[in-house]
């Protein structure tokens, strides 16, 4: 077991062309356990800020290859590929030599689907530190610096060996196969690990306090703009980045120079545009530039160069919404 010591924030995305970033990798994400801390619910479905956990995680991964979930199918914001282990329920060591069954790539990351705050950064990082450790997998610790091997990026030979001896130790008896009930520590305690320390990443949802304590973080001053972002590029299907700074900009000088109003017209109208010149993030970029030259033109336009007034509502229908009206 190797300790790998962090070279920048929790969470580093990598720099562009390092061994985390463009290589080919799999995913297999675990979806199928029976949640007994929460009563029995359906733990891949309940939702984090707007989102299911499960399509979270498959965010984090959305550039694998294939991305195996090992469950029963159900809709998710992302195209996958499913599996089950034989028999269901049968534990994490059979869902996971089921879901590696479906993959062909050198590397596949393996992650639980509990996991609220994994972030694209995180997976690269972990494939990243595999590549260049020469271990068989990289996993994260917790903030206690316990293990985390559902958080984790692994050699696929290196689990097919594992998979392959146990089932060996471990005949089947009565039609049960022999990775049945397992506990997965039996797999990773015969593999070179390197560990890499993330209590943010690494933080699942096992009781509905950890669910009430996610929903709290993601709302934190710091998180909501992009959990929103996020979450809503996820409702419509929208795979699309951009720099969410310049439509603040944008969405700043129209109120400013025009009237409030024009704030969220004038930013819906950007990325109309954007989409019926069928651009990318440079196309919002150069029409949010275009749209923030006209709400400049606009102001200086103003000879009394006050900020203009917002539009008065019509008295005649506006309700009146005095405290002693009525």
């Amino acid at each position: 077991m190797t300790d790998y010591e962090p070279f920048g924030a929790q969470g580093d995305p990598g720099a562009p062309g390092d061994p985390g970033d463009g290589a080919a990798y799999d995913a297999v994400v675990l979806a199928g356990g029976g949640a007994r801390r929460l009563g029995g619910a359906d733990k891949p479905g309940v939702r984090v800020g707007g989102r299911t956990l499960l399509d979270r995680v498959l965010g984090a991964c959305a550039d694998a290859r294939t991305t195996v979930v090992v469950a029963d199918p159900r809709p998710t914001a992302r195209p996958v590929r499913w599996a089950r282990e034989d028999p269901p329920g049968a534990g994490p060591v059979a869902a996971l030599d089921a879901g590696l069954r479906h993959t062909t790539a050198e590397h596949v990351v393996v992650l639980s689907a509990d996991l609220p705050f994994l972030a694209p950064g995180t997976v690269r990082r972990l494939l990243r530190v595999l590549r260049s450790s020469g271990t068989d997998g990289a996993l994260l610790t917790d903030a206690d610096g316990r293990e985390q091997p559902l958080v984790a990026a692994y050699r696929v030979r290196s689990l097919r060996h594992g998979l392959r001896a146990l089932a060996e130790g471990h005949p089947a008896q009565d039609g049960r196969g022999g990775l049945v009930g397992l506990p997965l520590r039996r797999l990773t305690a015969g593999l070179d690990l390197t560990r890499v320390p993330d209590p943010v990443a690494s933080f699942d949802c096992d009781t509905w306090d950890d669910i009430a304590a996610a929903r709290s973080r993601i709302r934190e001053h710091g998180h909501v703009l992009d959990e929103w972002i996020s979450a809503v590029k996820d409702e419509l299907g929208i795979e699309l980045d951009v720099d969410t700074g310049v439509l603040l900009d944008l969405a700043r000088d129209a109120a400013h120079g025009v009237a409030r109003p024009a704030a969220p017209l004038t930013t819906f109208l950007v990325g109309y545009a954007a989409a019926r010149a069928e651009g990318g993030p440079e196309a919002v970029a150069e029409a949010a530039r275009k749209a923030a030259a006209l709400a400049l033109r606009w102001a200086q336009e103003d000879p009394a160069g006050d900020k203009p007034a917002d539009p008065a509502p019509d008295t005649a229908t506006a309700p009146d919404i005095r405290p002693d009206a009525g």
